[in-house]
């Protein structure tokens, strides 16, 4: 077979507006970076340009990391096939996964993408409860199917607008948020808004199968949930007859350092009902899973439906999935994430000294927002700003993207071998950039 002979990156992004959907979106879409390889957390354009990846969550332990490839690649010498066909790679799997959560979360379902996943929970919750409403937070996002659509603020907003089932609570957000850094409880202020949606769910007689939350809100501005809030929420949804689903999707698997999971930031006395998984746990493969209680199982088993998935928890997908287990103990990941992450954000916070517009610091590990404002008072989000600054990131060889209702909340998610040179690297490249942007304002 002749190979196909190398594009310039223009003849690249002709073909792709041409062949797909326009709402299939780019990064950079003015002046978008061709890459052609990836190692580590690094990415290479068309002429050989080395980018600092601070972004891509998928390649949780590092692009085309050797060991990910090469247990694809033996795995695929050996066997593919459907879940039906007894193999080893599946349990052995599911009981490395069941080691890492709490015991009660003891049954698992592979999948192929975070959007099965989270749409599969929500079939569990709907079956278990024999409920139909769910609870969201504002500007939450949790996935492309319509199913999740319906369930995300973030996408249904700009379209037909919120189903009668659908319930949105306000993000626990103690910096620009209802309840702020100086009320005397935001975690019952917060956790008070659900229970007053229960309620008022239950004058107009429906019911609540769920509350469906991101354990760390990513597309709603990199949110720390203060600590607490999920206790006294999941009373409220439980006594509602109801079930708490984390989605650990864009956060879990040791990204926040000190746990593996986001949603033990919490506590150790809160445990999810559903816990949802995906992205980072193929490290660029599609892999996903959903784990959970054994009375939700059997109740979702007692439909005498089967529940098969093509491709979930096919052989090579699982040798991914251990290698990814592997490595994040091998190379201390976690404890890296906590080191490079509570430096970064010290820095980062020094910086907060300096530029004005830098309005919050906030974060835990590798996960780390950074909420750019127009002023102090109003706290009005600077979002010109921050696109201007990852635009001028992008030139200085960094690729960095914003989050949060306003576009104006810088979002840390590296590959998790992000090092203490590549904080260093950004924080004095921001650090310059916000200061020329300083002189040119007081130049106009």
């Amino acid at each position: 077979m002749r190979a196909a002979q190398p594009r310039c990156r223009q003849q690249t992004l002709a073909l792709r507006r041409q062949l797909l959907g326009s709402s299939c979106k780019l990064f950079f879409p003015n002046d978008p970076v061709k890459i052609v390889k990836a190692k580590g957390q690094y990415m290479y354009d068309e002429d050989g340009r080395q980018y600092l990846d601070c972004i891509n969550n998928v390649a949780h332990v590092g692009h085309c990391h050797p060991d990910i490839v090469k247990a694809a690649h033996e795995q695929n010498q050996l066997l593919n096939t459907n879940s039906r066909y007894l193999h080893d790679n599946l349990v052995d799997y599911a009981e490395r996964l069941s080691k890492t959560l709490p015991e009660k979360l003891c049954i698992f379902y592979f999948l192929n993408s975070g959007s099965e996943a989270n749409d599969l929970a929500l079939r569990l919750a709907r079956q278990y409860t024999k409920h139909e409403d769910v609870i969201v937070l504002d500007h939450a996002y949790h996935g492309h199917l319509t199913s999740l659509i319906d369930i995300s603020p973030y996408k249904f907003r700009n379209l037909e607008g919120q189903k009668e089932w659908v319930h949105v609570a306000p993000v626990p957000d103690t910096y620009r948020g209802l309840y702020r850094e100086d009320h005397e409880d935001s975690v019952t202020a917060y956790a008070d808004e659900v229970k007053n949606i229960i309620e008022h769910a239950h004058k107009k007689g429906r019911k609540i199968a769920a509350f469906f939350v991101e354990s760390l809100p990513s597309v709603g501005g990199q949110i720390i949930p203060p600590a607490g809030y999920f206790q006294k929420v999941a009373e409220h949804v439980h006594k509602a007859g109801g079930v708490f689903i984390a989605d650990e999707i864009q956060v879990g698997f040791g990204r926040v350092g000190k746990h593996f999971w986001a949603f033990q930031l919490q506590g150790e006395d809160f445990i999810p009902d559903i816990v949802t998984m995906g992205k980072p746990i193929g490290n660029g493969h599609p892999l996903a899973c959903v784990a959970t209680t054994k009375e939700i199982a059997e109740a979702f088993a007692a439909t005498g439906v089967e529940y098969f998935n093509t491709f979930g928890g096919n052989p090579v997908s699982c040798a991914i999935g251990l290698a990814v287990l592997d490595v994040i103990e091998k190379e201390h990941l976690q404890a890296h994430a906590t080191e490079v992450g509570n430096f970064l954000m010290k820095t980062l916070k020094e910086q907060q000294i300096k530029h004005p517009i830098i309005g919050d610091v906030r974060g835990c590990g590798l996960f780390i927002g950074v909420d750019l404002i127009k002023d102090k008072e109003e706290r009005t989000p600077a979002t010109a700003e921050a696109e201007d600054l990852i635009t001028r990131l992008k030139e200085e060889y960094i690729l960095l993207s914003t989050d949060g209702p306003g576009r104006n909340v810088l979002k840390f998610k590296p590959p998790m071998c992000f090092n203490m040179e590549d904080a260093k690297f950004v924080v004095e490249t921001i650090d310059k950039i916000l200061t020329d942007m300083e002189k040119e304002c007081l130049n106009q």
